[in-house]
């Protein structure tokens, strides 16, 4: 696990909640819980885990509530990067029961999607702890979810890939073609770069390895190597660059990947494709 989480500006939680609940509201509201439920009616609901998983995203529920009316009471149980059993009981929720139902999609909605994204990082770093390697996130994410969803691969116990196109220089196979080579590529990046820009190339051959490591880049991308290749990339490398292993990486071949001695695995699937984690609201009238 990262000795620290990362910390969400509320900022930046509130603006995402309030466009999820306006799209959910439309123009008219919640008109079941207006239909239906009395304006007086108060009520206390517990969220709680329907399996086991790895909690991320509680913040955004709280936000739901809050900016949905702010007399709801949100008390939080189990923070970020906690292990859930099944039945773990949350947050405790009491107020206005029409508020109360009209946030619930929006907050579960965010608490379920990370939850899930840090049950996936969770189950490839547990098989890896015994090994140097970190598992990180890449740039397939959810568009406008970026930074969230990078959030809750740290409250699984990974780690952060780069964020955008702007903070790190990764030179992949195209770029390479058009640039003229591994070498070449290297350089001119290194030519355009500041001082405090990581620079890592992707190499497909221990051929292609070798050349980037003439040119000192930080880091090396080993794409789709299986673990021999990659004992082989990790003694060529000596130490020279920073090893990242990708390309198809699941959980029944990252033990194997990271046993041959890489320093990064990556991995797209945790983020584009890991399971909601089913996160449920019982209600009680009060």
């Amino acid at each position: 696990m990262t000795a620290h989480l990362p910390v969400l500006p509320h900022l930046m939680i509130d603006e995402a909640v309030k466009n999820a609940l306006l799209e959910d509201w439309g123009r008219a509201g919640d008109v079941t819980s207006l239909a239906t439920i009395p304006a007086e009616a108060t009520a206390s609901v517990v969220i709680a885990a329907r399996k086991p998983g790895v909690l991320a995203g509680i913040a955004f529920a709280e936000s739901a509530f809050r900016l949905t009316d702010d007399t709801v009471e949100f008390k939080l149980l189990i923070k970020d990067g906690s292990r859930l059993e099944r039945g773990s009981e949350i947050a405790q929720i009491s107020g206005p029961a029409r508020a109360i139902l009209s946030a619930e999609r929006v907050a579960l909605n965010f608490a379920g999607h990370l939850s899930g994204i840090a049950t996936a990082t969770a189950s490839f770093a547990d098989l890896i702890a015994h090994t140097k390697a970190d598992i990180v996130c890449t740039r397939k994410t959810t568009p406008g979810l970026r930074a969230f969803e990078k959030y809750a691969v740290r409250c699984g116990g990974g780690s952060n890939h780069r964020f955008g196109l702007d903070d790190a220089i990764l030179i992949k196979d195209n770029h390479i073609a058009v640039a003229g080579g591994v070498v070449q590529a290297i350089n001119a990046a290194k030519a355009h770069a500041g001082h405090l820009v990581k620079i890592e190339v992707e190499v497909d051959t221990l051929d292609q390895l070798r050349q980037a490591l003439t040119a000192g880049p930080d880091v090396v991308m080993l794409d789709n190597m299986a673990p021999e290749m990659l004992r082989e990339a990790v003694a060529i490398a000596d130490g020279k660059a920073l090893l990242e292993a990708s390309g198809g990486i699941e959980l029944d071949t990252v033990k194997a990947v990271a046993e041959a001695g890489v320093d990064l695995i990556s991995s797209g699937w945790i983020t584009h494709s890991a399971p909601v984690l089913d996160l449920g609201l019982d209600i009680g009238m009060s």
